[in-house]
């Protein structure tokens, strides 16, 4: 059943989610967008892709300063390739408001011919005043609650006359960031499906806009409950880390599939909220005090306040993600949503959405 986001259309109500740093780029988001779902491109460290060619200066192989990190042409480049794999599906990119450089990074996703903008890690309260010079922009925020939205709808309603596009509400099950206490993450009354109905009653007292559940959506059976509770579809980022097509590197996929259910924690993160991922090696780094040195050359996340928030944790974010995306499992921070342990196999993207659509025996 197809849903519409805006003024665009996806066949199949199935966001892949976006997964940075270099998790979900141009082949992951290509490809899914291609096969009917709205493949997501990340927007964090596009400076590293490409064998690093793209910036202007690195500082020991790490791009330098935020400029570089979230690079306008390897960003333009990412969603050139993504293009010549999905042609005009609908193509969306995920965009952080804590992101140092936000306001141009939504600039830059939008010149490059970008369809749907998935903002979240922050309230996106200002997104429709960065799109203002491209109104076919499709905008939709990630919230984890009723409030949230209600905050977003009223000052975009109330500012720019206009309603989201759509919204992901991500429930605290979800890989990476959690946008909850450690406590409400195991808090009967924070999950999604305590959730799902709050959101979709805020929702249907401004009007009419699709909504995403996000957090620990793992098959069809997880996607038919979701609808049933209110939901007009889903987004999913871990399960599709296990495509032959998702651009992580083939040991962080290694990492994923080893992984137990006990591996899987929330950790402390530099920004201030937990983070969900796998135990590796490098929290036993942090642990005995022998972690990579910290020293802030990407200026990536305003929250960090440039390495103050990495000192307090133990470890700089950007550096170790992009461990994990080079394929450095000693020193590489591993995103996984709370099911990653399930992941078996390596499948292709077409095969997954089948399964998705059509049950796991497709």
């Amino acid at each position: 059943m197809s849903v519409k986001i805006g003024k665009y259309e996806i066949k199949h109500p199935i966001i892949q989610g976006g997964m940075g740093l270099g998790i979900s780029w141009d082949k992951l988001a290509g490809n899914v967008s291609l096969n009917g779902g709205l493949g997501v491109i990340s927007s964090v460290g596009t400076g590293y892709y490409d064998d690093l060619k793209f910036s202007e200066k690195c500082i020991h192989d790490r791009p330098f300063s935020s400029l570089n990190f979230y690079n306008k042409k390897a960003l333009t480049q990412i969603v050139k390739n993504a293009r010549e794999i999905c042609g005009d599906a609908p193509l969306a990119m995920n965009i952080m408001c804590a992101a140092n450089d936000y306001e141009r990074i939504v600039k830059d996703s939008c010149e490059a011919g970008i369809n749907i903008i998935i903002s979240g890690a922050g309230l996106p309260t200002n997104l429709p005043e960065f799109t203002a010079d491209f109104p076919d922009v499709a905008l939709m925020p990630i919230v984890s609650s009723a409030k949230a939205l209600k905050i977003i709808a009223k000052r975009w309603s109330g500012r720019y006359n206009r309603l989201p596009d759509g919204v992901v509400l991500e429930g605290p099950l979800s890989g990476g960031h959690q946008g909850f206490t450690y406590e409400q993450c195991t808090d009967p009354e924070y999950q999604l499906e305590k959730l799902i109905p709050q959101v979709r009653a805020e929702i249907d007292s401004w009007g009419e806009f699709p909504l995403f559940a996000a957090g620990g959506i793992w098959d069809k059976s997880d996607i038919d409950r979701a609808k049933s509770l209110g939901a007009n579809g889903v987004q999913m980022g871990t399960r599709f880390i296990g495509t032959f097509e998702c651009d992580a590197h083939e040991k962080f996929k290694e990492v994923l599939l080893k992984a137990t259910k006990e591996d899987i924690k929330l950790l402390k993160s530099p920004v201030g909220y937990p983070a969900r991922g796998i135990h590796t090696n490098l929290q036993d780094m942090i642990a005995s005090g022998s972690a990579p040195k910290i020293s802030c050359v990407s200026n990536c996340v305003a929250p960090c306040e440039r390495g103050k928030g990495a000192k307090l944790v133990g470890y700089c974010i950007a550096d170790r993600l992009s461990d994990a995306y080079l394929g450095r499992q000693d020193s590489g921070l591993f995103f996984t949503g709370a099911n990653g342990w399930k992941l078996n196999e390596i499948i292709s993207v077409k095969e997954l959405m089948e399964k998705l659509v059509n049950g796991e025996d497709s």
